[in-house]
């Protein structure tokens, strides 16, 4: 049985993924957010839910006692604290494996057009996940950093990767496939270890999102 800990268990992509999860009988989750009435419907004897801060040290320490894996679908200008405070509670809990949702972009990885575009369009939020990033980068945790594409609620799982020094591809892909993708490497523990992961979908490519 396969225990995972879910950072921001409210935000889109993480409940798609709990989903996901949820539909195998191998996994069970702990949920941790702000404000737990949010997810309290999934509370089950196969999930946990915690009403609990990122920022806060020893909740998340408590949170990840027994867990193998940890999720974090985080965001905010204070990602980097977030992420400082989960390698904290990861080492205190001695816990390795680490699955990071980010953005594309934070390397200047994206060309072209596009990558002009992003830039403008994201401005300062790419530093912010950058440096959140870099903590990540720098710790001797097994994380799998996720750089999504922009992102749609197409009701569809098809998706490609590239690695963290590679040209970015494509212009989108759907919360469903990003959750997908949560989900194997949750259950695949040695699977892309320490990379940075874009993630697109196939033959996508453009000067912007088609729907934007």
């Amino acid at each position: 049985m396969t225990k995972v800990l879910i950072l921001g268990a409210a935000g889109q992509i993480a409940r798609l993924a709990e989903q996901q999860f949820l539909a195998t009988k191998d996994v069970e989750l702990t949920l941790y957010l702000r404000n737990a009435e949010r997810v309290a419907a999934l509370k089950s004897d196969r999930v946990n839910v915690i009403d609990g801060d990122t920022t806060d040290v020893n909740k998340l320490t408590q949170a990840m006692q027994g867990q193998d894996v940890v999720y974090a679908n985080l965001a905010g200008q204070n990602i980097k604290a977030q992420a400082e405070s989960v390698l904290k509670a990861m080492h205190a809990a001695g816990l390795k494996r680490l699955i990071w949702i980010s953005t594309l972009g934070i390397y200047d990885e994206v060309p072209g057009k596009f990558g002009q575009w992003n830039n403008d369009t994201l401005g300062s939020y790419l530093t912010t996940y950058y440096s959140a990033a870099e903590v990540l980068e720098n710790s001797d945790l097994d994380y799998t950093i996720i750089r999504p594409a922009w992102l749609t609620n197409k009701d569809e799982i098809d998706y490609e990767t590239t690695g963290r020094h590679d040209a970015f591809k494509g212009t989108e892909v759907s919360r469903k496939s990003i959750a997908a993708l949560v989900v194997k490497l949750a259950e695949t523990p040695g699977e892309s270890v320490r990379e940075s992961l874009g993630v697109n979908k196939p033959n996508t490519d453009g000067d912007k999102p088609a729907w934007y």
